[in-house]
Formats: structure tokens, sequence, C-alpha cells
């Protein structure tokens, strides 16, 4: 499993049956997105920070909402969440769980509202979380830190924060961080993880360097 972060909340996830794009933006926010390949795109909210699907060429499928899909063996669960407002009157979002062969991922999307406990259940069976720390429209850092404490996922992965460029009002990943109580570790290009690398008890917060991203 090959894991590459574009930014804000996109991210390309890649097996030898599956490449999965989720989430990728327009460069009204600030940030142009290289265009890509991959066999499916996930959406989780359709904002202009997570449903620019022309980023990718010709993808075979297209998932922005809850269900249940299956391409080329990989189980592709969307789970109903919540972006942002009042109890009636809340704005809908998609969490995303990808069952690949030997690894479970959770894309969170554009979540700001916490979990309740039958989404906790769909989500809990993550090996690794991406995660949205920065606060503003979705998850702030304290309220990221107890997602973490619900799922116990083995590796998490910051997302959705403030990075040069972005037109978007967002913390920094240190406040999430600090949270954790971990050291700022050194961000990586590209995160490859097969099920063996989860051996440790303890979630291990991952920074990912956005690749192919430059100010438009």
């Amino acid at each position: 499993m090959e894991i590459i972060w574009y930014g804000l909340s996109c991210f390309r996830l890649r097996s030898r049956a599956l490449t999965v794009v989720a989430d990728p933006f327009d460069e009204s926010l600030g940030l142009s997105l290289s265009r890509m390949r991959a066999h499916v795109v996930t959406v989780s909210h359709q904002a202009p920070g997570h449903n620019h699907v022309a980023a990718v060429r010709s993808p075979d499928h297209v998932f922005n909402g809850p269900g249940e899909y299956e391409v080329n063996g990989v189980f592709i669960q969307g789970v109903p969440t919540y972006h942002q407002g009042t109890v009636g009157e809340r704005q809908r979002s998609t969490a995303f769980v990808y069952h690949f062969s030997d690894l479970v991922v959770a894309h969170l999307g554009d979540i700001g509202i916490m979990p309740n406990r039958e989404q906790v259940e769909q989500l809990s069976e993550a090996d690794v979380l991406l995660l949205p720390v920065g606060g503003g429209d979705t998850l702030d850092a304290a309220k990221a830190v107890e997602i973490v404490t619900a799922l116990e996922p083995r590796v998490v992965i910051p997302m959705h924060y403030a990075q040069a460029g972005l037109r978007l009002h967002l913390d920094s990943v240190d406040k999430f961080l600090k949270e954790m109580g971990v050291p700022v570790p050194e961000p990586l290009s590209t995160l490859k993880l097969t099920a063996s690398n989860l051996a440790g008890e303890e979630t291990e917060v991952i920074l990912l360097a956005p690749q192919g991203v430059a100010d438009s």
C-alpha cells in the first residue's frame, strides 16, 4: 500500500489491485493540483476543496455518498457523517473506508460533527486513519484526538490543516501533535505500508509532505 498526500484532504491510495484518489480540490483554494490517474475517485463533500473530479483522468468510478461498493476486489464503504450545522439542519458529508487486501484505510473527509456510536462502529476497523485536524468547519485538534481515542487506529495521518498558499483559515498541525502528546515527526513524501509494519501497540502519527502541489 502506497499513500501520497496532495494537500488539504486529497490523497492517492495505491495497491496492486486499485488506485483511489480521495477529495481532489480545485485551484480556487489557492493551490493547483496536477492531474492524476486512478480507478476510483471518492468525494466526501460537495465543495471545491473536495469534489474536483476533473483533476483525475477518466476514472472508472466516482463515489460521492454513503453506500457499499466493490471494485477489483476492494470493498469501499461510504459512511454518512456531518460537516457542520445545528441538529436538523446539518450539512451531510461522507467518510470512506477502503478495505484493501491487508490494510483498512478510513478517510474522514470533511467531517465537522463528532461521529455517533453507530458511525464509530463503522469506522473502527481502520488500521490507517486520514483525519482532519485544522479546525474551521471541520474537526479541531481536541476533537480530532477524541476520534483517535474512540477509533484506536494503528496509524494516523493528519490532513486539512494550514499549509503555504492555502486560502483557508486553518490551524497548524502542531496543535494536533501537541494534543496527541507526540513530537513533530519528519514529514515523508510517500508512505509505504504493509500489515507487518503495524506491529506496535501505540497509535503512530505520521506526517506527509504535500506532493505535486503549487500555489496557483
